[in-house]
């Protein structure tokens, strides 16, 4: 079991800055709306014990360098529950906030909902839920860090519907909390490494870690543009274009072409990233996050000073294929990236490159088909600037579901194809030695995806863009 923080022992963590929001709240009745016996007396047992009036802590803090409206549970107030003054508290946090427009963090530390106030109790759940939902309508990011333990009605608000969610190491994290979970149950499914493992939570951070991690969070999310994100420039080893088709699609397939990780590392001076679909899976993959663009890396801006932050270039979100066969919850991280930095005003970068979606049994169950619409539905209603380069192989819908329509750019080495030659040619009845023939059919060369109308351009290993040669 995770050491048990206090609520200003969880808030040291993460800021010396810390000012304490008012509270307005009225008078409970005698031993609660319920009038359980002994409630009066255990809520005054758990003050004097902590300290705290009221399960939660709420405040403004500054969080190296970002204001943020802060939540802290005290989970020694009666096991960090949720009652009616809690409520009252966190929908006057979260007023605050979108007042201020103010990001939320929330340090969550929670059995769920108090039972000693019966229904009303649980009914908090949805002021909680409806205050969540404002305030990312608003377009304000919430982040959540899940102390020991985060369990019930609180790791399905606060905690699992937040925008990022990190967890302390060790700490108890799920539905159902130790005393109500079946007796047989694994107690391991229970932990944050195993939603880590499941894409239910995006890291595990250790509390030394916490402050700084957060704090560049909080940095990447509140730094919106207009400006479109520059196309990387291509980092193999030679801008000449491929002769043939077949060339094409050799030169994308070779393992020496440079990947995602390179792009990635060449274009952000700093970047973290988001982890799993939050429907139980996750995709090596399928890389996702935010980071700093670097000036070297991605080109020059030409937004104003608000589009760049004092660490180091703007912000910009990426979703990037490494190679692989897409699975149905890498699809669906992208998906959750770029719609998480729409609704912030954030502009994407995506990278193709795979051989196609992944077609096996376990990838249909799992919904494959769906996935890929729901990353097309993303794709087409973002409102913030989409760019892509295409790094590598081009393969069929499972490829071009992460395309920006009208601002897809590709590298020398790489293709774009509507079905990989090897099967079209088996699909035509042609034996295995037609497929380079088929290929060129296919004219699946980046210039022929430019002449084509597919691409904008061709990228080269400068720092601009430039198109390619006729013909």
């Amino acid at each position: 079991m995770a050491d048990r923080l206090s609520a200003r022992e969880a808030i040291a963590l993460l800021s010396d800055d810390f000012d304490r929001l008012p509270v307005a709240e009225g008078a409970y009745a005698p031993d609660g709306p319920l009038s359980w016996q002994g409630y009066d007396a255990s809520r005054a047992r758990a003050t004097e014990r902590t300290g705290e009036d009221e399960s939660v802590v709420c405040g403004r803090a500054r969080i190296d360098g970002t204001p943020a409206v802060l939540i802290a549970f005290e989970f020694g107030f009666l096991g960090g529950s949720l009652g009616e003054r809690t409520g009252d508290r966190l929908e006057a946090a979260y007023t605050y906030a979108r007042a201020h427009r103010l990001p939320v963090v929330s340090l969550v530390a929670t059995g769920g909902s108090r039972m000693q106030e019966g229904m009303l109790a649980l009914t908090q759940l949805q002021r909680v839920a409806r205050q969540s939902a404002l305030t990312r309508a608003a377009g304000l990011p919430q982040l959540a860090v899940l102390r020991d333990p985060t369990t019930g009605g609180g790791w399905a608000t606060l905690g699992a519907g937040a925008d990022v969610v990190l967890a302390l190491p060790g700490v108890q994290v799920g539905f159902a909390g130790s005393r109500v979970r079946p007796p047989d149950a694994d107690p391991a499914a229970y932990t944050a490494q195993a939603q880590l493992a499941a894409g239910a939570i995006d890291a595990v951070v250790r509390p030394q870690e916490l402050r700084e991690t957060v704090g560049l969070w909080l940095a990447l999310l509140t730094a919106p543009s207009a400006q479109p994100a520059p196309p990387p420039p291509a980092l193999g080893t030679s801008d000449r274009l491929p002769d043939t088709g077949w060339s094409a699609v050799q030169r994308a397939r070779s393992p020496e072409r440079p990947r995602a990780q390179a792009y990635l590392d060449a274009y952000f001076t700093r970047r973290a990233a988001i982890r799993g679909d939050r429907c139980g899976g996750t995709d090596d993959g399928m890389l996702c996050g935010f980071g700093f663009s670097s000036g070297s890396g991605s080109g020059s801006s030409s937004g104003s000073d608000s589009d760049s932050d004092e660490r180091g270039g703007r912000v910009i979100a990426y979703a990037a294929q490494t190679g692989t066969a897409t699975r149905p919850a890498g699809y669906r991280t992208a998906t959750r990236l770029i719609r998480l930095a729409d609704r912030l005003g954030i502009p994407v970068l995506t990278l193709v490159d795979t051989p196609g979606a992944a077609n096996d049994a376990e990838a249909e169950r799992q919904g494959v088909g769906a996935a890929i619409a729901e990353l097309f539905g993303a794709v087409a209603t973002a409102r913030t600037p989409l760019t892509t380069l295409l790094i590598g192989e081009g393969g069929s819908g499972g490829a071009l579901a992460l395309a920006a329509p009208g601002n897809t750019w590709a590298t020398p080495d790489s293709y774009f194809s509507v079905i990989a030659p090897e099967l079209a040619a088996a699909i035509l009845k042609r034996p295995p030695e037609e497929a380079p023939g088929t290929a060129d059919q296919l004219r699946v060369r980046p210039q022929d995806l430019v002449a084509l109308g597919v691409v904008r351009g061709i990228v080269s290993g400068g720092a601009a863009t430039s198109p390619p040669p006729p013909g």
